[in-house]
């Protein structure tokens, strides 16, 4: 398959040990700018360790990530704060992520950690709030919505700090079906915007009719990748992942949205 994107992660090698037990092997993988990646496999496979190391958040036992072209290393304080400007990972529990009392405290919380002028932070704040549908909850609790306004709300502060990549990590996990069609209106809305997003998920029914491209792992190792038809042709049932068109006519018919 041609692709004419810039390359914005090129995973080269990569392994992780904990003890004597290797979690990822040998992962070769590219991800690029402005496309919709979905990374699919069982829960053990290997797909939230590896969103991490993208994120910058753990460092790989062999193996190189590159990011932008430049090596992705402790060494590396430039690409590693450009990183962290960069890509925001909405993790799986959404409680973890909240670190202000209301929402617009916890929204502002990642553009004043960055040390933005003032005009700058109340200008993203507005947008944020307005483009995640927060304006009205812009006073309550953050530990008091709902799970899919949390997930909405750790959105909101990644885009805050202008992310232009988001990981979602398993987001449709405890969601009942208002929160599941919240949530893909969110990764329509950051798809048609131009963003990079990359959702680590089992529940391809859901969601692969967004994704450009599907990666498999299992048993930390990529089994397949590429256009989602022709991964979901070639699924192996030992990989842990359901092909999701037996309800659908095609990938392309894969959303609750």
């Amino acid at each position: 398959m041609k692709n004419d994107k810039k390359t914005l992660f090129s995973v080269r090698g990569l392994r992780k040990k904990f003890s004597d037990y290797e979690v990822l092997s040998g992962v070769e993988l590219d991800i690029y700018d402005s496309e919709c990646l979905i990374v699919a496999g069982a829960n053990g496979s290997g797909k939230t360790l590896l969103m991490r190391m993208l994120a910058g958040l753990m460092e790989p036992t062999e193996g190189e990530i590159l990011f932008k072209g430049k090596a992705l290393g402790q060494s590396n304080g430039k690409c590693r704060s450009l990183l962290r400007r960069s890509v925001g990972l909405v993790f799986q529990d959404s409680d973890a992520q909240i670190l202000g009392e209301t929402v617009e405290e916890d929204i502002r919380f990642g553009p004043e950690n960055l040390k933005l002028p003032k005009e700058e932070i109340e200008s993203r704040l507005e947008e944020t709030l307005t483009a995640l549908e927060l304006t009205e909850k812009r006073d309550f609790g953050a530990r008091c919505l709902s799970g899919g306004e949390k997930r909405r709300l750790a959105v909101a502060g990644i885009l805050a700090m202008g992310c232009e990549t988001i990981i979602m990590d398993e987001p449709f996990t405890n969601m009942d079906w208002p929160g599941v069609i919240q949530i893909l209106k969110i990764i329509r809305d950051l798809k048609q915007s131009g963003k990079t997003v990359i959702i680590l998920t089992h529940e391809l029914e859901k969601v692969l009719a967004f994704a450009d491209r599907l990666v498999i792992l299992a048993d930390g190792k990529i089994r397949a990748q590429g256009e989602s038809e022709e991964v979901l042709d070639r699924l192996d049932p030992a990989w842990g992942v359901r092909d999701p068109r037996g309800v659908y006519r095609n990938a392309k018919d894969c959303t609750w949205l």
